[in-house]
């Protein structure tokens, strides 16, 4: 395989996981006593997401172009509401745990399927649009390009994770109160992005 082929999706990989890292850093945050496990299974959802939908946006781009050229304009919108929802849902956690106290902490609930599949959705958007700019390439190359894009957001999202979770032993209540904040900013941004 070319490697320059190899280090340009190397290079698109590390940016498109940048969303996933900061919403990862957030989960540990939120979950500081997440097991290992658990850690590589929040991973691999978020890798597996980045993964699939450049080969989304491509077989989209090969087949049904003008209907997903339209899809284009809502990405920012759907980000930024599933990411205000999911920030706003754990930073109104973090506040409550502030008032009620430790026994509000010890009753956080670890992220649920649901929300970690609707977290994966939002961050990995962009990448369907990626999808879209992988057009002249073959099918074999486009899945080549998104396993090492999703591989290495793999590595990244676990990196986020174990630094939220060290976090947020020391952070208490204020850790979910973060993590909401930065899934809140992450949202804002991705929208303000696409407007400019």
């Amino acid at each position: 395989m070319d490697p320059v082929f190899i280090l340009n999706n190397l290079a698109l990989g590390v940016g498109l996981a940048m969303d996933a890292f900061s919403v990862s850093l957030a989960n540990g945050l939120h979950e500081p006593q997440m097991p290992k496990r658990r850690m590589l299974g929040i991973a691999a959802v978020y890798a597996a997401f980045q993964y699939a939908m450049p080969v989304i946006g491509w077989v989209c781009i090969k087949t049904v172009e003008e209907l997903f050229s339209a899809f284009h304009k809502l990405v920012p919108w759907i980000a930024l509401i599933l990411l205000l929802y999911i920030g706003g849902k754990m930073l109104l956690e973090g506040l409550k745990e502030r008032k009620n106290g430790a026994e509000a902490e010890a009753e956080r609930p670890p992220l649920s399927l649901r929300l970690l599949l609707i977290q994966g959705v939002a961050t990995s958007i962009d990448a369907l649009s990626v999808g879209f700019t992988l057009e002249e390439y073959s099918f074999v190359m486009a899945n080549a390009a998104a396993l090492i894009i999703g591989g290495i957001t793999f590595v990244i999202c676990f990196g986020g994770i174990l630094i939220g979770r060290k976090a947020g032993t020391k952070l208490s209540w204020g850790a979910s109160v973060l993590g909401g904040l930065i899934l809140i900013a992450i949202g804002i941004e991705i929208f303000v992005s696409h407007l400019f």
